[in-house]
């Protein structure tokens, strides 16, 4: 085809129109009606050029349909298929024209003309004298026949539903096409009737050509047999074809008992078009070719082949092709197929001849393998001609003018409704013959054209940015989740320094308003490659392992939440916040400390609601959890060393007595003694008494692990330990924060040449941490070897709470020390020979009194003794520790 399109503009609705529910009807000589996917249907005269009315309905229009005596338009809506009489309603004489010629009746369609009352109607057809409609319920598509009632009957009452069938629906092949309101289905069925060309046609329309009249089409005797059967074709029944949105092509026949529909095909894409064309001069019998097109360009053309002898000689064949997609709209005429992609309207000369290649899945195919004029057939599906025509939405079918020129009618995404003049391909038509009224015209529509082209793609390429951005962000938020992950999933614990993203803290005391309070100064050090950005919160979760027993105290966990913006690779951020308060026993406690980053500040709630309903294994991989990545970090401990207050090296810390911190709780002090009276001598008793526990640990471990100079050995004597064995010990255990942070050095704190530190607990008790040499194993039978140098730490107090705590703490420390030196076997060895049977029988004695304590709960003894037989049992153990190497 060459030559260039003529496009006349009839009347501009100035409202942009769905390419899912736009429809055009053209009445030769009359009228065209339109729906552009609102609640109007647009009556457009031809003759006058003008709009003559505009009917308004109930909701959306989903389908329109006229009667073959063009007096009944039938409008389909959400609630229902309305009836409603033009003649009536339309001006038709010269003088009611002349009046009205200003502006188009506005018209309201009342509940009054509701035809059928069915909800969910998307496709209308008629047959003769029923009425077919196709709606969607209840995970079905329902096709339903309704009786037409004779004129004279009113509409409400007397359309009879004789039969209905039902379908299921089958969501894989929907596409996320949401306009209109076809939300639910995303593309309007397709509905047609096909008739056998020997069938008479009924008195009440003119002879049916191989164009369409309102969805009607003819097909040849024999196609029409293969495809639907022999039953059907002897009794010249119509068949009911229709396209649904996942690519199947169903039927049934009318006058059929039992009727089932049966699947005739399956495009695997919504089906956008179906129809018939002539592939042989001249026309005998009708069209010999049954045509479909889907919404992304697969077209099936359905011929008469040659099949084997014994098969029967004639099979119905399937040729399937692609064209260029997609496919919005289109029509057939005769042998040339016009389709619109919304950006260009294109022709295509349907390949002629017969079909070779039979369709897949019938009992009847004939199989050539690679034949060539399949080969053929499906190039030539390939060979489209633009008529360069843009943005058409929907096409009526196609007509001839007295030229012999092909006339479409077609509406345009901007509201436009056009008559498209194709080139007569009998001229020469090498140069455009556009009419030069209708250049301006189309100068402006071009303009228009690449005006909407650049404005679409300024906004494409900010989104494409903006998803660029996201997507970079997102990329660096699954690197750091996959870092931390691997590491924790390898099974290997990484020492602190060596971690990617890691976190240490330090205690201090503070003083505001006369109240002393712990607080917790946490770093988070980023020593990964990546920068934490916007989103990313540091969590701090402070959960105390033990709780004070005052009335009203609850074992309960507090969680603390720092946003920042960024954080570069090297840099460190540094929070604070409170900790404990001044009387607090609540130690040990653990610092959780975690990484979250939260999708919805970056992608929003939709788009992350979509991200959690990916996949549960990303999902429970990540730790997802109310749209949030979780990544844990290090588990922290704040133990009762890490809560001294050690105080100066004076001479009033030489003794134990508890000493007041201030003077008003001095001179309440001097008060309470004078007027104890007769309870004086129980309290200091009670002041007196003290609580101690000890833990012994060898020289070697110690000059191994803190750097110290190996300690001289004497042939005379046992081993002893360099001077500033003990105070590098206790400065060692003063100095450690929880995760590696290092509090500073205390050796101030510790009175020169000697190794005793006094220090305020947090519960307000004083406490006492000494450190000295002791010789291990002096009593062994083994003379030869000698005893073990070693050093042990006494934890002195007031405060059984406070002992407990900082035996437990110390312990905890000198066990990081074992990680760091490795076993060495000879020491062992020599430590079981020194101790061993002194352990063994220290251990069965203690076993005893356990027992004996125990004996006699049984005869009433009363529970104070028992008490305080455990708690000497327990005194033992703390004061015979094991020695630790």
């Amino acid at each position: 085809m060459e030559g260039r399109c003529a496009v006349e503009t009839w009347a501009e609705f100035g409202c942009a129109a769905s390419t899912c529910t736009a429809k055009v009807v053209f009445t030769v000589g009359a009228e065209v009606l339109l729906c552009a996917g609102s609640d109007e249907v647009h009556v457009f005269s031809v003759q006058e050029k003008k709009l003559t009315a505009v009917l308004r309905c109930p909701g959306p229009v989903g389908d329109l349909v006229q009667s073959d005596d063009k007096q009944l338009l039938y409008v389909a809506c959400d609630s229902g298929v309305y009836s409603v009489n033009l003649p009536s309603l339309l001006p038709r004489t010269p003088d009611a024209l002349a009046d009205d010629s200003s502006r188009a009746a506005v018209l309201e369609i009342s509940s009054d003309r509701l035809a059928v009352g069915e909800e969910g109607v998307c496709s209308v057809l008629l047959v003769g004298a029923g009425l077919l409609t196709l709606s969607q319920r209840d995970a079905l598509w329902w096709l339903t026949l309704y009786k037409v009632p004779v004129s004279g009957q009113s509409p409400a009452s007397s359309y009879e539903k004789l039969t209905e069938l039902s379908v299921p629906v089958v969501s894989a092949g929907l596409h996320a096409d949401t306009e209109g309101d076809q939300k639910r289905l995303g593309r309007r069925p397709v509905l047609i009737c096909v008739h056998s060309s020997d069938e008479p046609p009924p008195s009440s329309s003119s002879a049916l050509s191989s164009s369409s009249q309102d969805g009607h089409y003819r097909l040849e005797p024999v196609l029409f047999k293969l495809l639907f059967g022999v039953d059907a074709a002897l009794v010249k029944s119509p068949i009911i074809l229709c396209g649904l949105p996942d690519g199947r092509l169903c039927f049934f026949p009318l006058r059929l008992p039992g009727l089932r529909v049966r699947v005739l095909h399956s495009l695997e894409q919504p089906v956008v078009l179906i129809g018939t064309s002539v592939v042989t001069e001249p026309d005998v019998g009708g069209p010999q070719c049954l045509v479909a097109v889907g919404a992304l360009g697969r077209v099936v053309l359905v011929r008469t082949g040659e099949g084997r002898p014994e098969l029967g000689g004639k099979v119905a064949g399937f040729t399937e092709g692609c064209v260029s997609g997609p496919v919005v709209c289109g029509c057939v005429d005769r042998e040339r197929l016009y389709y619109s992609t919304g950006s260009d309207l294109l022709a295509l000369d349907l390949p002629g001849g017969p079909a070779e290649r039979a369709g897949p899945g019938r009992g009847d195919a004939v199989d050539h393998g690679e034949d060539t004029s399949t080969k053929t057939a499906a190039a030539a599906l390939q060979s489209s001609v633009s008529l360069n025509v843009c943005r058409v939405i929907a096409l009526a079918e196609p007509t001839h003018n007295t030229a012999g020129a092909v006339e479409l009618v077609g509406l345009s995404a901007r509201g436009r409704l056009q008559r498209i003049t194709l080139p007569n391909g009998g001229e020469d038509t090498g140069l455009p013959r556009l009419p030069s009224a209708q250049v301006g015209q189309r100068v402006r529509d071009l303009l228009a054209a690449i005006g909407d082209v650049c404005e679409r793609a300024s906004v494409l390429k900010s989104n494409i940015q903006s998803k660029n951005q996201i997507l970079r962000h997102l990329n660096q938020v699954l690197n750091i989740s996959f870092l931390l992950l691997d590491n924790k999933n390898s099974g290997e614990q990484l020492p602190v320094q060596e971690k990617p993203i890691r976190c240490r803290a330090v205690t201090r005391w503070s003083r505001l308003l006369q109240k002393d309070s712990l607080n917790l100064t946490c770093v988070l050090e980023n020593s990964s490659p990546y920068g934490l950005d916007r989103g990313w919160r540091f969590s701090v979760t402070v959960f105390p392992l033990s709780y004070s027993n005052a009335a009203g105290v609850e074992k309960s966990s507090r969680t603390f939440s720092f946003p920042f913006l960024h954080l570069h690779p090297g840099e460190t951020l540094e929070v604070s916040l409170p900790l404990a308060a001044a009387g607090d026993t609540s130690f040990p406690v653990t610092l959780s400390c975690s990484l979250i980053f939260s999708l919805n500040s970056l992608l929003g709630e939709e788009e992350a609601s979509r991200l959690l309903a990916s996949g549960d294994s990303v999902k429970s991989r990540l730790g997802l959890d109310s749209s949030c990545v979780s990544l844990a970090l290090d588990t922290l401990t704040v133990d009762w060393l890490d809560a001294l207050q050690v105080n100066r090296p004076t001479a009033s810390h030489r003794n134990m007595t508890s000493q007041p911190t201030d003077s008003i709780q001095a001179f309440l002090s001097t008060r309470q003694v004078r007027w104890s009276g007769r309870g004086e001598g129980r309290a200091e008793s009670a002041e007196r008494e003290q609580y101690s526990a000890s833990v012994r640990v060898s020289s070697e471990l110690l000059s191994a692990t803190l750097a110290l100079k190996t300690p001289d050995v004497d042939a005379q004597g046992p081993e002893v330990a360099p001077p500033s064995l003990c105070i590098s010990l206790l400065d060692w255990l003063l100095s450690q924060g929880p995760g590696g942070g290092e509090t500073g050095p205390r050796g101030d704190a510790i009175a020169r040449g000697s190794s005793v530190v006094h220090a305020q607990g947090p519960d307000g008790h004083a406490v006492k941490l000494t450190a000295k040499e002791v010789n291990v194993g002096e009593e062994s039978v083994e003379k030869a070897e000698g005893p073990l140098a070693a050093v042990e730490v006494q934890v002195e107090s007031s405060s059984m709470a406070a002992v407990c705590g900082l035996h437990h703490a110390v312990l905890r420390r000198v066990q990081t020390l074992l990680q760091r030196d490795p076993e060495k076997a000879a020491s062992t060895l020599r430590v079981e020979r020194l101790g061993l049977r002194q352990t063994l029988q220290r251990a069965e004695g203690l076993l005893q009194e356990i027992q004996q304590c125990r004996i006699p709960e049984a005869f009433g003894v009363s529970r104070g003794r028992m008490t305080q037989s455990l708690l000497s049992v327990y005194r033992q153990l703390r004061e015979n520790p094991l020695l630790i190497i």
